[in-house]
């Protein structure tokens, strides 16, 4: 036991969550640095046993690590791969065909629920928003109508459907069957996407944005630049989910020892899986000088986007294995219970603070994962329920302090109030919503 006196351990553990949310808000610091000065100042707390901490620190951060680390940077190189190809551009443009362009709010919706998975959410936006603009203009729609359902469904996939770096550290710190997560977030997001559009399409009328010719001819097939096939490019994509969903099945359905079960555990396994991914992305790039850039700077630039969400995934391990050896989490959790308030909302409350005071959904989920892991036995949440808890949260509400808020307002050319009603509304719906599936998933004993 790190600490023996349950008193001191709700103080310290309060205080914790106090200084982190602190450093970030107020005091503008890195997540990394701002929560691995409060975990240390924990281990100055009268009564730690010293040895036993520096284990926990070291053995969470470790074992988070080598779960991680190499899945990360394959997710974000095909992220890279689909943002430089067209690929993201011609998922979008297999939308429109689907349901047709008069029905283009719906069509965004869908394809930012698809690119989500693989793109951050603000360069997802920041691809897709010229076509945004000449969609509105063409529809004689405002921009509110148009963009709020992509804003909202790029956000939930971003948070709740792995191979995307914050779903996928928050399962693995929660030991989250990752296929399992797969097939349920991305059931989860489907409804949730769809709240948001609707959302847009009652509100958004009424909200003053008008779209702007300024973006006209800036995406790739009006510079005549050709896109990559359907094929190509959803394959990235859709390999390693069915992959990473297939082990799972396999798991729990073919006999141990049998040769099928054996192949499909390491196609499945999220490595390989995933660098199946890459290998499929590469047929994507079609100029031989970008060929070049997948191997060179590409490359590099998946290692950058990668080392900050590793690194501060290794420190949420940390602080939650530290969690694990005090009394707190068992009095947090019989609070919990003792309160009646069903505990798959402990997550989901969690994920939303996180958000909200960060502004990052990423920190969100991260956060509300190591919070909450370690009380998981007590509270009677499997770690699937749990994660896509505090994921559904992670999503309520983008605002002021968001990079993507800003992103989207800026280059939709929405005013402030428009923005908040429009972007902040949506993801406020889209949180609620997914929690709402995610709450009857869990009722009915599915996750």
């Amino acid at each position: 036991m790190i600490l023996e006196n349950a008193t001191v351990t709700l103080i310290a553990f309060s205080a914790v969550v106090v200084l982190l949310f602190w450093l970030i808000a107020k005091s503008k610091w890195h997540v990394f640095l701002a929560l691995l000065v409060p975990i240390v100042l924990f281990g100055m707390i009268p009564g730690v046993d010293m040895d036993a901490f520096i284990k926990a620190f070291q053995v969470g951060f470790g074992k988070t690590i080598q779960k991680i680390a190499v899945v990360i940077v394959l997710g974000s190189l095909i992220g890279e791969v689909l943002k430089n190809t067209g690929g993201v551009e011609k998922i979008t443009q297999t939308m429109i065909d689907l349901v047709g362009k008069k029905k283009m709010p719906l069509a965004l919706t869908f394809a930012g629920f698809i690119i989500g998975i693989a793109i951050f959410s603000d360069v997802g936006y920041v691809i897709l928003n010229p076509l945004v603009h000449g969609a509105a203009i063409a529809a004689g729609t405002n921009m509110a109508v148009m963009s709020s359902g992509l804003v909202g469904a790029l956000q939930l996939t971003h948070a709740m459907v792995p191979p995307t770096p914050g779903p996928l550290a928050a399962a693995a710190l929660m030991g989250a069957d990752i296929g399992k997560v797969i097939m349920w977030g991305t059931f989860v997001t489907f409804w949730g996407a769809l709240a948001g559009y609707v959302y847009a399409r009652i509100v958004g009328p009424r909200i003053k944005s008008e779209p702007s010719d300024e973006f006209v001819g800036e995406s790739f097939v009006e510079k005549g630049m050709q896109l990559p096939s359907t094929l190509k490019a959803y394959a990235p994509i859709a390999i390693p989910l069915i992959l990473i969903a297939g082990q799972s099945v396999a798991k729990n359905l073919l006999p141990e020892g049998s040769a099928l079960r054996s192949i499909m555990t390491f196609i499945g396994w999220p490595v390989v899986a995933l660098l199946i991914g890459v290998i499929a992305s590469y047929f994507l790039v079609q100029d031989p000088k970008d060929k070049k850039e997948f191997t060179g700077s590409w490359i590099e630039e998946a290692l950058r986007t990668s080392a900050m969400i590793i690194i501060v995934t290794g420190l949420g391990g940390s602080l939650s294995a530290i969690l694990k050896g005090t009394p707190a989490v068992q009095t947090i959790a019989d609070a919990v219970a003792a309160s009646g308030v069903p505990s798959i909302f402990l997550p989901f409350i969690l994920g939303i603070v996180g958000n909200m005071i960060t502004g990052s959904t990423t920190v969100g989920v991260i956060t509300a994962a190591s919070l909450t892991t370690p009380m998981l036995p007590t509270l009677g949440l499997t770690p699937e329920a749990g994660m896509l808890a505090g994921a559904a949260g992670s999503i309520i509400i983008k605002y002021v302090n968001s990079s993507y808020f800003w992103v989207c307002a800026s280059l939709s050319k929405m005013e402030l109030r428009s923005s908040l009603i429009a972007y902040g509304g949506v993801t406020l719906v889209n949180g609620i919503a997914s929690m709402a599936v995610v709450y009857i998933l869990w009722q009915m004993g599915i996750i």
